[in-house]
């Protein structure tokens, strides 16, 4: 495994597995089956309604929880300092830990000002290692890093991958420091990115999958990435990608893939952040 270290020095794992969308009775299984395949960086948020499940993995595991490093999101509806507090602690009690490693404001929306202080008073407290944003375009991000209280965040993570490369996103992060984090690698699929002439011809090269050739691709470009899978055969070749390394001339036939557009939403349309509120409240109607 490699490993990135954040702007406060913390080390966080280069590659990470993502429990978006696994179903609540399948999210204990698949955990353990990427813990047995050798990830340590696991990923969940609030919204994904999870976090138990993926605590109850990790502690069954039998491995020490500082060899972990636990990644939530607090939800739009947790925003506003008080509320944020709150719902962070009782994170901390679903993932069954004193402490967790990153916690991220999943969207660029309300009050995440109040939220972001409250991060910043958790994380002197000792109850959060690091903190960061999630899909914080690049003005969203400067807003926070240049009037801000004390802490530019450490990681953004954003949608990236060969269709949707953010390039300018990624200057922009690294000006302020803030580390990149890559959801939706593989982009779902979509564009039968999987199948991509580019991307299959390349990874020919390597005698590797298209799959693997994206992962590398972030890693080499010094971003982090959480992909998941709920299958122990898939965790494993996504797992399989540090005993290669892409040349300059591939990485750049890869670059001329990007769309400069995203797969999935713009964060930017009205219509998109009503449909975050109400999928949101539908999904927590259905289980609570």
């Amino acid at each position: 495994m490699e490993y990135v270290k954040l702007n406060n020095g913390v080390e966080m794992p280069i590659l990470g597995f993502g429990v978006y969308q696994i179903p609540k009775e399948d999210t204990k299984r698949c955990v353990m089956d990427a813990i047995k395949v050798g990830y340590r960086s696991i990923d969940t948020a609030q919204s994904y309604f999870n976090e138990n499940e993926v605590g109850e993995a990790i502690v069954e595991s039998g491995i020490p929880r500082k060899e972990f490093f636990i990644t939530t999101k607090v939800w739009i509806d947790n925003y506003g300092y008080d509320a944020c507090k709150k719902s962070v602690l009782a994170s901390l009690k679903k993932l069954k830990t004193d402490y967790i490693d990153l916690v991220l404001l999943h969207q660029p929306f309300s009050d995440y000002y109040g939220a972001y202080r409250a991060l910043e008073d958790l994380y002197h407290e000792g109850k959060i290692r690091a903190i960061g944003v999630s899909n914080f375009y690049p003005d969203r991000l400067s807003d926070i890093c240049l009037f801000g209280r004390d802490i530019i965040p450490m990681v953004n993570q954003v949608e990236t991958n060969p269709m949707n490369q953010q390039i300018k996103a990624q200057e922009n992060m690294e000006e302020f420091g803030v580390k990149m984090e890559a959801w939706a690698p593989f982009g779902e699929g979509k564009n039968n990115m999987f199948m991509n002439d580019t991307l299959v011809n390349i990874g020919k090269k390597y005698n590797k999958t298209s799959a693997q050739i994206i992962l590398r691709w972030l890693i080499q470009r010094g971003i982090i990435v959480v992909c998941k899978s709920t299958h122990i055969e898939r965790m494993k070749e996504n797992f399989d990608i540090f005993d290669f390394e892409i040349s300059k001339e591939d990485m750049e036939e890869i670059c001329k893939l990007d769309t400069n557009d995203s797969l999935f939403f713009n964060h930017q349309d009205p219509n998109m952040v009503k449909w975050f509120d109400s999928m949101v409240k539908q999904r927590r109607n259905n289980f609570d």
